[in-house]
């Protein structure tokens, strides 16, 4: 089936459904531009994107499931720089990465999210790869780490992993009608399946998500729009996207005040989008009240994005736990199911189909 007619058919499904969607702030004080295209021939199928954590001017790319384990580290100017191959990996359905830091070195780390399941739930497992980002700019065969997962409640389809980078814990965002957002356990082993618990909603048919490079929020992106939390279940606004033949990848630029946007396709291109200064207002940092004197300790924060108690869990982590809406209240969910009747069969079949 084609992107158009996909998106078409998403369209019409979905007019009925965002009446009631409305809720929470829409904001869109920027002009959308492009930031580059992919030059090179190999790249048609660009389902990932990330900002290198260590690297000035260095994005990472990857194709989906039509390639092997690969990735492609690319300059400003859509050019690529280096191909590095995964040792000890394969690409079942390659659909999304993210990037992060070690908090003991600073190296930076790369996460490729082996999750796509048309059928959801046809894969006993789905795969994680974690790499250490390369330090140099030529082409390399580099090894791989495999974590592998199940949902708690079942096989889902997913085009979205995230890392939050103040706890290095790792996201997965479902790409469904009813789509939520999963949580890894805290320490990821090897040697058994990793369980990813439910921790918020998400939108309809996410096709990819981001951590703010402070941890301050995070975005989710569909194929027309994205929402930026605080937290699971703390939205904060929705922002507009371009319109592309098929929104598959985001994350933020290295400053956090911007979204890189990409597409599939030959040539496609990346879309850098402004973040609203409302948006940028409610995640910067907050200063402290409280005045230091002269020999005094240091104040604890207090209700900061980031606290940490005791066990090196966060504020929003701990609150994610008990936290079982992310931005849909369980009445619009019900006004939806009224609404979409006949539009569910439609939203099925094309979440097995995508990719």
């Amino acid at each position: 089936m084609g992107d158009v007619l996909i998106r078409t058919l998403v369209v019409a499904a979905l007019t009925g459904v965002t009446v009631f969607a409305g809720q929470g702030a829409w904001a869109d004080d920027g002009e959308d531009e492009v930031f580059f295209h992919f030059k090179d021939k190999r790249i048609t199928e660009s389902s990932g994107l990330a900002v290198s954590p260590t690297r000035k001017d260095v994005y990472y790319t990857h194709n989906d499931s039509s390639a092997g384990p690969v990735f492609f580290a690319v300059g400003p100017d859509g050019r690529t720089r280096a191909t590095f191959t995964l040792r000890g990996a394969v690409a079942r359905d390659w659909e999304a990465m993210a990037t992060s830091k070690d908090p003991k070195t600073g190296q930076g780390i790369l996460w490729f999210a082996d999750i796509g399941d048309n059928f959801d739930g046809a894969w006993p497992d789905i795969s994680v790869y974690k790499v250490a980002e390369p330090t140099s700019m030529s082409d390399a065969v580099i090894p791989a780490v495999r974590y592998r997962f199940h949902y708690e409640d079942g096989g889902h389809n997913a085009e979205s992993v995230m890392v939050d980078p103040r706890t290095g814990r790792l996201y997965i965002v479902t790409k469904q009608f009813s789509g939520a957002i999963y949580r890894a356990p805290k320490q990821l082993r090897t040697d058994r399946i990793n369980v990813l618990r439910k921790v918020g909603d998400a939108p309809i048919m996410a096709t990819d998500a981001a951590y703010a490079p402070d941890g301050s929020s995070f975005v989710v992106r569909t194929y027309f729009s994205a929402t930026v939390y605080r937290a699971p279940g703390k939205e904060i606004a929705r922002v507009s996207m371009p319109s592309l033949d098929q929104a598959e990848s985001i994350t933020y630029t290295a400053d956090g005040k911007a979204l890189l946007v990409g597409s599939e396709g030959k040539n496609s291109p990346v879309y850098r989008v402004p973040l609203p200064e409302t948006v940028l207002q409610q995640t910067a940092p907050k200063p402290s009240r409280t005045p230091l004197r002269v020999g005094s300790p240091e104040p604890m924060p207090t209700g900061t994005a980031g606290d940490v108690d005791s066990g090196g869990t966060t504020a929003a982590d701990a609150e994610a736990d008990g936290q079982d809406d992310a931005g849909v209240p369980a009445s619009v969910v019900a006004l939806w199911l009224m609404v979409a009747v006949g539009a569910t069969g439609v939203i099925t079949f094309i979440a097995r189909r995508t990719q």
